[in-house]
């Protein structure tokens, strides 16, 4: 059998991507990166029959040199293998990036690549918390708002006010695929360990709802702090960030 990654549009792997989207079920980290043009697109074939896709972006914006997404359709998926061997070959990339949730990728990672390291945690819905700390008021950001100093996130659409003092910010994203938003939360020193960031992650969950969005997050596998504020806020962990080099 013939099988070929022939370098092609993203319109013309767009169905093959909405089938891999509703498999994995969840937010997809790097789904914003085919809309702003910084991915390079490839049709897996056999006999010349679509049977899959692959997508490459780069570690650095402006490089290629990274497989982060691999679909191949159910029937053919025996063939992973030796479909993901043809574009590697045709890419030339030197590493390969996946989601543990994805369907796919993941086997095939540990297959080609070495060195693997996980650098990111994924969270998805957890469960409801009814946390509702004392004298602390949740309510949208105004105009005239003086926010603290953020050294780690942008500043967010809801607040957290203490005794009229602005104590946290928080919001979420919706450059992921639909129906999933990525929160985020800052709380400023001195206020830190009293449960806010558990909080305000909450409220804004209920925020991601009311907009029609289902809330996840992220963060970076050795921030315990920010790991333990999304548990306590009843996310889950969906999975991990994975990252080998391809193997010579």
């Amino acid at each position: 059998m013939e099988l070929r990654a022939v370098r092609t549009t993203l319109k013309e792997i767009q169905s093959l991507r909405l089938l891999y989207l509703q498999e994995i079920n969840a937010q997809v980290r790097y789904n914003a990166s085919h809309e702003r043009g910084w991915t390079d697109s490839y049709l897996l074939t056999a006999n010349g029959l679509p049977v899959g896709y692959g997508a490459i972006n780069g570690q650095e914006i402006k490089g290629r040199d990274t497989i982060f997404e691999c679909y191949i359709i159910p029937p053919f998926r025996s063939m992973s293998s030796e479909l993901f061997a043809v574009l590697l070959r045709e890419s030339q990339v030197r590493f390969i990036e996946c989601q543990t949730n994805d369907p796919v990728l993941p086997a095939l990672l540990f297959a080609f690549a070495g060195n693997i390291q996980s650098p990111v945690i994924l969270f998805k819905e957890g469960s409801l918390t009814r946390y509702s700390p004392p004298e602390v008021i949740f309510r949208p950001r105004q105009d005239g708002d003086i926010l603290f100093e953020h050294h780690h996130e942008p500043e967010g659409s809801y607040v957290l006010e203490v005794e009229g003092k602005i104590v946290a910010s928080g919001g979420f994203l919706t450059h992921y695929n639909m129906p999933f938003a990525d929160i985020y939360m800052e709380v400023t020193e001195g206020f830190k360990r009293r449960g806010l960031g558990s909080y305000i992650v909450q409220q804004v969950k209920r925020e991601c709802y009311l907009a029609g969005r289902v809330p996840a997050a992220r963060c970076n596998t050795e921030n315990v702090a920010s790991k333990a504020t999304l548990l306590k806020a009843g996310l889950a962990i969906a999975g991990y960030m994975l990252i080998g080099e391809v193997k010579k």
